[in-house]
């Protein structure tokens, strides 16, 4: 065997080694599904000069909606609607602030979640000085994603499977949004 092919193997080695040795929070941070979503959105919006913009997702009568804040932060509600023909009629206008209001405000009772992404960047695991900390709300549980299980008196297993709830569904509501407003 050569000198190359040794070296070569040694680093795959070391490589895998190090893959492995990082905590499973860890990598759920750097592999956040929303963060690139959310920062595509934050740039159209700002782009298309877009306070508010909104869209129906592929769940039946499920609507979302998001308020750019200074392209920095989005506040995005996602919903089922009691009346979305009235929600359907708000889309076909453009009138995204009223569908926005609409979703917050009369949306079915334990359909609701709200991300509050202070960064305009997805969430993540937990907060730091490149991201603040983001906030999800799913039916009437409020967690802050700041990396501080305990202080929310959950467990770090219950914390991770609420964040990786959160960016996959949040990721899914970007994901709406952006075909919804690149039309």
């Amino acid at each position: 065997m050569t000198l190359r092919r040794l070296r070569a193997g040694a680093f795959l080695i070391a490589a895998l080694i190090a893959t492995l040795a990082i905590p499973a929070a860890a990598q759920d941070q750097a592999a956040s599904k929303s963060e690139p979503l959310a920062k595509e959105l934050a740039k159209l919006m700002a782009d298309k000069q877009l306070v508010y913009g909104a869209a129906r997702t592929n769940v039946a009568d499920e609507f979302v909606a998001v308020l750019s804040i200074a392209s920095t932060e989005l506040l995005v509600v996602g919903a089922k609607y009691k009346e979305p023909i009235l929600l359907n009629e708000r889309l076909a206008k453009k009138d995204y602030q009223e569908a926005y209001i609409d979703l917050n405000s009369a949306s079915v009772p334990g359909t609701k979640v709200f991300v509050e992404d202070l960064g305009a960047d997805g969430v993540h695991f937990k907060g730091d000085s490149d991201h603040p900390f983001d906030i999800y709300e799913a039916g009437d549980k409020r967690t802050i994603l700041d990396g501080d299980w305990k202080k929310q008196k959950l467990s770090e297993e219950e914390y991770t499977k609420i964040f990786a709830a959160a960016d996959e569904r949040y990721a899914r509501m970007l994901g709406a949004l952006l075909a919804e407003l690149k039309k």
